[in-house]
């Protein structure tokens, strides 16, 4: 098992799950980026990992000049091999990969609120309930209205857990577009939009407390 996140990503050249999430994860990036109006269109990716969903989704999309990024990330061997990525991309003027505290408001600070808000294998980390719908909260300050959502959610014990996140997010101000489970049957991927306005000031600089560890993602 993977004693750390940077072992973790190395799983998406094994697990089938994983590489489905995450085709369907860069299928909701790419209609984001195709449904946005002319013009930049500002990304945040939040526990961005080595940023591959959106570097893959780059790569070849028609947009990929108009797209300016900030990618926040804790673990600087994951931002390392994204940042090399962006170079190979030729992505280093339009993309900020930020070695730090996801869970910190000052980290988006200047790149918000976003049009894109990708929070996928983040759901999964939070210790219960009361603490999804704190960080739901906490992205109004992201996020501004019509922002896209984009974020996955993984069953376990036969809980199917993405269902109680897309009644969350419902009751929460975001409207879903579109919703996908993997062909196992146990990882959700959801593409929401943000109906409300903009908090130009975080509820509090900690948006939410991150409490996974990587033999236990989910």
């Amino acid at each position: 098992m993977p004693k750390d996140w940077y072992e973790w990503h190395d799983l998406y050249n094994t697990e089938p799950k994983l590489q489905q999430r995450l085709e369907i994860v860069r299928e909701y990036i790419a209609y984001s980026l195709n449904a946005s109006p002319a013009g930049a269109i500002r990304i945040v990716s939040v526990c961005a990992g080595d940023g591959r969903d959106l570097l893959g989704t780059l790569e070849n999309h028609p947009r990929k000049r108009d797209v300016y990024a900030r990618l926040v990330e804790l673990n600087s061997n994951l931002v390392e091999r994204g940042q090399v990525t962006i170079e190979y991309l030729d992505l280093a003027n339009q993309i900020e990969f930020i070695n730090g505290d996801a869970t910190i408001a000052a980290n988006y600070v200047g790149a918000v609120p976003a049009d894109i808000v990708i929070v996928c294998g983040v759901f999964g980390n939070l210790a219960d309930e009361a603490e999804l719908r704190r960080l739901l909260e906490n992205l109004s300050f992201l996020s501004k209205k019509g922002t896209f959502i984009i974020w996955t959610r993984g069953h376990s014990n036969g809980i199917p857990y993405s269902e109680s996140v897309r009644k969350i997010l419902h009751e929460s101000g975001f409207e879903e577009v579109n919703f996908k489970l993997t062909f196992t049957g146990d990882m959700g991927v959801g593409i929401h939009r943000y109906r409300n306005e903009n908090s130009p000031a975080p509820k509090e600089q900690q948006l939410f407390v991150f409490s996974g560890i990587p033999i236990n993602a989910r």
